[in-house]
């Protein structure tokens, strides 16, 4: 019979190079796997039906390495786009491996680290553009504490804001067309980390110099490792028009930062995701930023990389199925979903509405009494994940 989910380009499914090129190290472990090379990257996924490949800037061109090799690499990296029509549709840099940046990239203490973070920040912004990429994330994943006396957070803050600044300032004298999107963390590999969720993330952009340049790339692991819903951070980007980008994975609450394949933990919220992105037909791209289980060979990162596409897509279908399902839809009645469209006041405030408002008979008895069946609406979303309906 035929498959229904096999990946197409338009379905906008990326990867990362270190999310296929993870090698299985842990804290306690070394590397399971062989390192990837990026262009047996871009032709293995591009087999997949994957539409796009992102990088950090050491990812593609490793830390030391010469012009001449530079040109080299770009060039071998160029031609397997061309060779499999893969795009980069993101970049972003690597400013938390170097034991530089062991306080903090654009909020260390130290001026001079900060100095440094920005100028490998914008030469990964040129080599983005140079590939390709629209969209530009930031992972502050040093930029935090472990000792609260050693950081004055307003002030970290401030420094946080300046360089984030600086980058807008750069992508519009350079004439780019680029949107910076920042990822919140609340922590690991700090203790607590800057801007630790969406709802910080959201409030610190508003205080910046470009706020209509900068949104949020909301990552599913993250939210959920703060005990809180993934699909409601995201509804809440796409409520400001700020969901410039998206990392989707597993994660169990409450653990480390696993970096799952998509569905393989939290699939009710994972499913409550997918329906919020198809309704919304937001047409950004669909990024794992996951990584096979360390147990895995080289070979079996890419039935991981083919997983996440397939639960995408089987998610994608159940909730059309769930649109179609007249049960469901007389469940939905009962919840009274279509009340929240109306408006109190569809004309605007007045004094003549307030007046109406306060006007009108209410029996709170009536109102305390109904029921409004969500046991019976949520048993059905669960049989129809479920396969049964």
């Amino acid at each position: 019979m035929p498959d229904d989910y096999v990946p197409r380009a338009e379905d906008h499914f990326t990867f990362g190079l270190w999310t296929v090129g993870n090698r299985g190290r842990d804290p306690f472990g070394r590397e399971t796997r062989p390192p990837l090379d990026p262009v047996e990257a871009v032709h293995r996924l591009g087999e997949l039906g994957a539409y796009g490949i992102n990088f950090h800037d050491d990812d593609l061109i490793p830390p030391g390495t010469s012009a001449s090799e530079r040109e080299e690499i770009l060039k071998r990296f160029r031609r397997a786009l061309d060779e499999t029509g893969l795009r980069v549709p993101m970049a972003t840099t690597n400013l938390f491996s170097d034991p530089v940046f062991k306080d903090g990239a654009f909020t260390a203490n130290d001026p001079r680290v900060r100095r440094y973070a920005i100028r490998k920040t914008l030469d990964a912004i040129d080599l983005g553009v140079e590939l390709g990429a629209e969209v530009y994330v930031m992972w502050g994943g040093r930029e935090g504490v472990e000792s609260d006396a050693a950081k004055d957070v307003p002030t970290a803050l401030d420094c946080y804001a300046e360089a984030i600044n600086l980058c807008c300032e750069y992508v519009l004298d350079r004439g780019y067309d680029l949107e910076l999107a920042i990822e919140p963390k609340p922590n690991e590999p700090r203790g607590h980390l800057f801007l630790p969720t969406v709802g910080h993330a959201l409030a610190f952009i508003h205080e910046l110099a470009h706020p209509e340049m900068v949104g949020l790339n909301p990552e599913f692991a993250h939210e959920t490792m703060s005990g809180l819903s993934f699909h409601h951070a995201v509804a809440q980007c796409l409520w400001a028009d700020k969901l410039f980008h998206i990392d989707l994975n597993g994660q169990v609450p409450s653990k480390y930062d696993q970096d799952f394949r998509f569905g393989a933990e939290g699939l009710r919220d994972a499913f409550y995701l997918v329906k919020l992105l198809e309704d919304a037909e937001w047409e950004g791209m669909r990024h794992f930023d996951a990584h096979a289980y360390r147990t895995e060979s080289a070979d079996d990162v890419w039935d991981f990389a083919r997983g996440c596409m397939r639960t995408y897509l089987i998610l994608a279908e159940k909730a059309r199925r769930l649109a179609e399902d007249p049960e469901i839809a007389d469940a939905l009645l009962t919840a009274q979903v279509d009340g929240l469209s109306e408006r109190i006041l569809p004309e605007g405030y007045s004094p003549e509405a307030i007046a109406a408002l306060r006007a009108e008979p209410v029996d709170l008895d009536v109102l305390a009494a109904r029921g409004y069946g969500h046991e019976r609406l949520d048993q059905l979303v669960t049989e129809l994940l479920l396969g049964v309906r």
